[in-house]
């Protein structure tokens, strides 16, 4: 019987997505208040989260249930790579860090595709449909916020593989719902596509110091003392 997999994650992830939107990074952010060195650690992060992704993820170009869902065209590692280069300058690699939270994520992501691959499904759908999704909103938040250029360090958030987004959304919710697994699976799938959120939210609250350090604990408590309701659609960054 077929599992409506897209619905689930959408729903059963809303709980976490508020809580993500509302760290104190993310929550700054959404305001339009961004710290460049704080972002570019995060961008630092992403990249690690991201190499580890599309490292397992491109083993399993076969597999029933990961396979349908690889699609090169979501791939963020080059586009990291580019943003990093303009962040810390060419020799970034002898410079970027993971910070503990982003070692973590990682250490999640290779845990699970050795020992039930079918769950990156859950890290697929948060990290990459919430970027496509929230992209061109962050992108036009981050690019005020630091007065870049057009593309300088925004790499990340411009998908030109694809062309029509909401028809590639559309199809991935297509391809979400015909995948070979059943409501047991589907759950897990739900369970750990939170626990990337989780992940998430580690990342983010390990930049608050440095956020606080650089706008001050007045603005900052200002700025998180109300909670948003969050979305469900885009995830941010």
């Amino acid at each position: 019987m077929a599992v409506n997999l897209a619905l689930q994650l959408r729903e059963g992830t809303k709980k976490a997505h508020t809580m993500a939107e509302n760290t104190g990074f993310v929550s700054c952010f959404l305001k339009g208040v961004v710290d460049k060195a704080s972002y570019r650690t995060l961008v630092g992060d992403l990249w690690f989260v991201y190499s580890a992704m599309e490292e397992e993820i491109g083993k399993l170009a076969d597999h029933a249930v990961v396979g349908p869902i690889a699609f090169s065209q979501l791939n963020r590692r080059s586009a990291l790579e580019q943003d990093l280069a303009f962040y810390f300058g060419t020799d970034w690699r002898s410079q970027v860090k993971a910070t503990p939270g982003a070692q973590e994520y990682v250490a999640r992501i290779h845990q699970v595709a050795q020992t039930a691959p079918e769950l990156l499904v859950g890290h697929h759908y948060t990290r990459y449909i919430g970027d496509l999704s929230g992209g061109q909103i962050l992108k036009a938040i981050a690019q005020k916020a630091m007065n870049l250029g057009e593309h300088d360090g925004l790499r990340f958030y411009e998908f030109d593989a694809i062309d029509d987004e909401k028809a590639f959304k559309s199809g991935y919710r297509t391809i979400l719902d015909g995948l070979p697994i059943d409501q047991a699976v589907a759950d897990r799938i739900v369970a750990e596509a939170n626990q990337a959120f989780h992940c998430n939210m580690k990342m983010f609250q390990e930049l608050e110091g440095n956020l606080v350090a650089a706008i001050g604990k007045v603005l900052f408590g200002f700025l998180t003392r109300r909670l948003r309701a969050g979305s469900t659609e885009a995830v941010v960054a």
